[in-house]
């Protein structure tokens, strides 16, 4: 029978209505139902049969499903917002019904890749920054870094209480004529306006940010507020690169 059991946090984040993360934290609030019980202990598990509530709703498991968006700015990463922008989940067609949600963020400014599912397990494997999956930026700055500058973004920066840093930096292009400079920048994590805030630490203010590439994965074919679904194989490599790089 234990065999069977499954801790509820992962439950939950499985059937689309939070990341596991979100889940312990709607456990800790008791916000979450056990066959009529409120439980608020992390770590416990249930099975098939048991009943589960979050906030007064029924959890179904839904089948996992996962789209690569091309997430235009002027969006929010997210699946509401207490303001009413528009979020990238408005940018999904009807034909979409299952609870899906981005997989990290991409700032409000800041267009590019953007992966989202209901699959909470599979978003923690593929955001978690010791899974080494390369995220690739384009950034347009004002000002023309110099090698140094560019060194000390690999060491890292000091900015408020976090400390950011990349991974690699490469300079593809400058405009002397508007004092402007276009790098290529690869991060393992993302910390909330990671690029941004590294840049204007070293004083190079970023005009425009695009997230190119996730992994293996780029924009090829889509479009500004357009995606696709992943297909089986590229869900499995991304586990398998995730897997891989933790080894």
């Amino acid at each position: 029978m234990e065999n069977n059991l499954e801790r509820l946090q992962k439950v939950i984040a499985q059937s689309g209505i939070a990341s596991r993360r979100k889940a312990e934290q709607l456990i800790l609030e008791g916000k979450v139902k056990v066959n009529g019980k409120v439980i608020t202990t992390l770590g416990t598990k249930v099975s098939k049969e048991d009943r589960i509530e979050v906030n007064g709703i029924p959890v179904e498991k839904e089948q996992p499903v996962y789209y690569v968006m091309y997430k235009p700015r002027g969006v929010i990463s997210s699946v509401k917002d207490d303001r009413n922008r528009k979020t990238v989940i408005d940018l999904f067609g009807e034909e979409v019904t299952e609870r899906i949600f981005p997989i990290g963020r991409l700032d409000y400014d800041t267009s590019g890749l953007l992966l989202l599912t209901n699959d909470g397990e599979f978003a923690n494997l593929i955001m978690h920054p010791k899974y080494k999956i390369d995220k690739v930026y384009i950034a347009k700055v004002k000002g023309i870094p110099t090698k140094q500058d560019l060194s000390l973004l690999k060491k890292g920066v000091r900015s408020g209480k976090d400390f950011l840093k990349a991974v690699h930096v490469k300079l593809k292009g400058i405009n002397r004529k508007s004092n402007t400079a276009i790098l290529e920048i690869t991060l393992h994590e993302g910390k909330n306006r990671h690029i941004r805030r590294m840049m204007d630490e070293l004083g190079f203010p970023v005009l425009k940010l695009k997230r190119e590439r996730y992994g293996f994965l780029d924009l090829k074919g889509l479009n500004p507020g357009e995606y696709r679904p992943l297909n089986p194989k590229e869900v499995k490599q991304l586990r398998h690169l995730a897997i891989k790089n933790v080894k």
